[in-house]
């Protein structure tokens, strides 16, 4: 029989090796229906039946045309509404209706993000060891991690975690689950899936919520983070060197979200932009002190594009070039906040962006990279990235 200390050697053996956990593949997905912004607040105040708001229409618009976005995706559609029409009524229950179309829709538009993924790894899915679920919008059980396992035809030894209303940061939250996951298990190959949808949170305008309704898009993205890749089949994107996360003290009334009968509200305070411009060099400082790092301009950035002022605010305080941010910029141009999805979707953009460009890495030429995001708390969540040099 072997001895409780020979079984723990093995164990360490297979386990950590001292190589950083590496992203090897992304895959994002959004529903087909779109909306420019630049129709949204006539569609909106029309399909909720608020048209007679007129004050209220106008505010609305004024916002949207400050939010830097032209178009978001939507799962939810007029025709749903009008089957649906207590969704828009924000006196009647709709929690029990949302909740029944999420049920499919979550899963679904994970497993597309997922397969895209998975096809660019190019391995067979029957190497997924472990599957990391994270969504807003999700409160079944079975949950979608479940449901996703089963659409895309996991291997039912599988190992699944899901994180529910994560928030914005969540991406950044579950990838430091993956990193000690495929740091201390040789061979893991982890699913990491980040998927929402403002069906939850759709509602008739009022007063309290119209920046909400401007900002919030529907979307998944999808990565396989392993050590030790198998190169040349498996080809590496980001290395995760380090995560961390600071909350920040009495901002807890800032970024808040109640889920009711009438789903889930949102509400931004417009303190948020400055908050978190004023602590988040703290945060880089202590993130970077270890390798040495001080000069954010030396950096590649991966933001969460949570909404124009964030990214005005951290690029003035930081006195970063136009450049650094461009790809979250382009990421809430064209997609809206998509919630924990949308930095899947920013590093996406970076490195295909890097590639189209000539540049030496898939972090814009950069050696060195942040992924930020920002949540409740408020939270801040950091993670060093290490490029890969691109191969031409």
């Amino acid at each position: 029989m072997t001895s409780f200390h020979e079984t723990r050697a093995v164990e360490r053996t297979n386990g950590l090796r001292g190589h950083p956990a590496t992203i090897l593949a992304i895959g994002t997905a959004n529903p087909p229906n779109v909306m420019y912004q630049s129709d949204y607040p006539d569609y909106h105040f029309r399909t909720t039946n608020n048209d007679h708001l007129t004050d209220l229409k106008a505010k609305f618009k004024r916002i949207c045309e400050k939010s830097k976005i032209r178009k978001r995706h939507f799962y939810i559609t007029e025709e749903i509404l009008k089957e649906n029409p207590h969704i828009s009524d924000n006196n009647a229950s709709s929690v029990k209706t949302r909740q029944a179309l999420l049920a499919n829709e979550i899963p679904k538009l994970g497993k597309e993000a997922a397969e895209e993924a998975i096809k660019e790894w190019g391995k067979s899915k029957s190497m997924i060891t472990h599957l990391i679920f994270g969504t807003n919008s999700d409160f079944d059980v079975p949950g979608a991690d479940f449901w996703l396992a089963k659409l895309l035809g996991l291997q039912p030894t599988v190992k699944r975690f899901i994180l529910r209303q994560g928030a914005c940061h969540a991406c950044s939250t579950i990838l430091r689950i993956a990193k000690d996951i495929a740091e201390n298990n040789r061979g893991a190959r982890v699913l990491v899936i980040c998927s929402e949808s403002t069906a939850i949170s759709f509602h008739a305008p009022s007063e309290t919520h119209l920046v909400s309704l401007a900002l919030f898009g529907d979307g998944a993205g999808a990565m396989i983070v392993g050590t030790d890749p198998e190169e040349p089949s498996e080809r590496p994107l980001f290395q995760l060197v380090s995560a961390g996360q600071t909350t920040l003290p009495d901002s807890e009334h800032a970024i808040q979200a109640r889920l009711s009968e009438i789903g889930m509200t949102i509400y931004l305070s417009p303190d948020v932009p400055k908050i978190i411009a004023n602590n988040i060099e703290t945060s880089l400082n202590e993130s970077f002190d270890h390798i040495g790092i001080s000069d954010w301009n030396s950096i590649f950035w991966v933001a969460h594009p949570g909404g124009p002022a964030i990214l005005d605010k951290v690029e003035a305080k930081l006195e970063l070039e136009t450049s650094k941010l461009s790809s979250s910029r382009h990421i809430l141009s064209e997609y809206g906040n998509m919630w924990g999805a949308s930095v899947i979707f920013v590093m996406d953009e970076m490195r295909k962006r890097s590639l189209k460009e000539g540049k030496a890495t898939t972090g814009e030429g950069s050696e060195w990279g942040v992924l930020v995001a920002f949540g409740p708390g408020i939270t801040i969540e950091t993670i060093v990235l290490r490029s890969i040099p691109i191969t031409y």
